[in-house]
């Protein structure tokens, strides 16, 4: 099962409402394609692909290439591709996170940001995986989880005095 990571997220972190699971799924999936997109340098250097073949054939990606580093408008057209997979399974996840939900799994959220600003790096710098892995430094990491880490509180917060009203 290729969401199973995300699935078992959502049960350490706890959750409500079942249909928290399919969040779950939908970002373990965003999360897996967002570590394939950014570690293809890494891999093809261990002679390892995990871009999908069919697709890689679809863009007339040569194996080969990728295996002795060399990038191509092919493969770059393939990752905007896939970085876009990516978002879409990023945004399916978010739209079934249930709000009853939502603290509980602020943990896979703040994750989200942080891979989300990763695709943004690899976009931002033209799809070249090859050449470079995309890498937020540290601080850049640290903001974007306290960021989100402090809108979702006050989100919680914002809605439990809100249910305490009516």
């Amino acid at each position: 099962h290729q969401g199973v990571v995300g699935i078992l997220a959502a049960h350490i972190f706890g959750y409500d409402d079942p249909r928290t699971l399919d969040y779950a799924e939908q970002l373990g999936l965003a999360f897996q394609l967002t570590n394939i997109i950014r570690d293809v340098h890494e891999d093809a250097a261990l002679q390892r692909v995990y871009l999908p073949r069919d697709e890689l054939a679809r863009f007339g990606v040569n194996v080969a290439d990728l295996h002795a580093q060399h990038s191509s408008a092919a493969l770059i057209a393939l990752l905007r591709f896939q970085t876009q997979r990516a978002r879409d399974y990023y945004q399916r996840a978010f739209a079934a996170l249930p709000e009853v939900d939502r603290y509980k799994q602020r943990s896979g959220l703040i994750m989200a940001a942080v891979y989300s600003a990763t695709l943004n790096v690899i976009e931002r710098d033209g799809f070249h995986v090859l050449e470079q892995r995309a890498r937020l430094p540290g601080w850049r990491k640290f903001w974007i989880a306290w960021s989100m880490a402090r809108r979702e509180k006050r989100r919680y917060l914002a809605s439990r005095t809100a249910s305490r009203r009516t």
